[in-house]
């Protein structure tokens, strides 16, 4: 049931959360550098966390019986999420088990900053709809590149940019991009579709036939994954190719 924030619940404990997992139990400290939320924070960028991780980053620490990732989605799912969150007194949020003033207060601070960033002018995010979209968006990105470079791009469900990064420097081929590597943040970031793009540092963007092979394997773990490949595009100096509009590697032609 969805938190009320006009519900009289300070006269009554509030439950305490379910017994950990022995998962949860382990402090986020102990987990391996390249899964904590701060320094995946600091390496891809916050559209690339869960709503718990960002939350666990404000709370900081966890307690003796839940990491701080654990504390946060208890929280979330107490609340009703960050709305939810953002509803509730300091009162309310200070009983929840394992959260004090202090917690709360940077929490509060948070949701405030958030609320007169988004009350705020913000530019609006890119919007791929197209294989022409896709190759005036990635110009910046391969332009007087030397060496190849695979990139993906992460899509929301209306086609906006959420997120970009580089997987693959150097020779590619189908042995090298391995589809879990590919939709590894689609996935964590809950994203409709992605965008795969390499560039062909030789000038010629005729596709090869690992590109081709590439194209088919992408396409097949993400429908299986239910994370729509847009597009893969072959980037150079002066053009830019999309197997899609050749009809290469893709099952079907359409994009939409």
């Amino acid at each position: 049931m969805p938190f009320n924030p006009n519900q009289d619940t300070e006269s009554q404990p509030l439950p305490s959360p379910p017994a950990a997992s022995d998962a949860s139990r382990i402090a986020v400290r102990e987990w391996p550098v390249a899964e904590r939320p701060r320094e995946r924070l600091r390496d891809l960028g916050p559209a690339h966390l869960s709503t718990a991780e960002l939350l666990a980053i404000i709370l900081r620490t966890g307690t003796r019986e839940n990491s701080v990732v654990a504390l946060a989605q208890g929280m979330l799912d107490k609340f009703g999420g960050a709305g939810g969150l953002a509803q509730a007194s300091f009162r309310q949020l200070t009983r929840f088990p394992g959260v004090g003033e202090a917690k709360v207060a940077q929490l509060k601070a948070a949701l405030e900053l958030g609320r007169r960033a988004s009350a705020s002018t913000q530019p609006e995010l890119p919007i791929i709809r197209s294989a022409a979209d896709a190759k005036r968006y990635l110009l910046s990105d391969f332009v007087d590149e030397e060496q190849e470079k695979f990139l993906v791009v992460l899509l929301d469900t209306k086609h906006h940019v959420v997120g970009k990064e580089v997987l693959y420097r150097g020779t590619l081929n189908q042995t090298v991009i391995r589809p879990a590597e590919v939709f590894r943040e689609a996935v964590r970031a809950n994203c409709a579709s992605v965008l795969v793009a390499h560039n062909h540092p030789s000038g010629d963007p005729t596709p090869s036939a690992d590109d081709v092979a590439t194209t088919a394997r992408l396409e097949k773990a993400g429908d299986l994954l239910e994370i729509k490949l847009v597009d893969h595009i072959i980037m150079t100096r002066d053009a830019a190719l999309s197997l899609r509009e050749k009809g290469l590697g893709f099952a079907s032609r359409h994009t939409n």
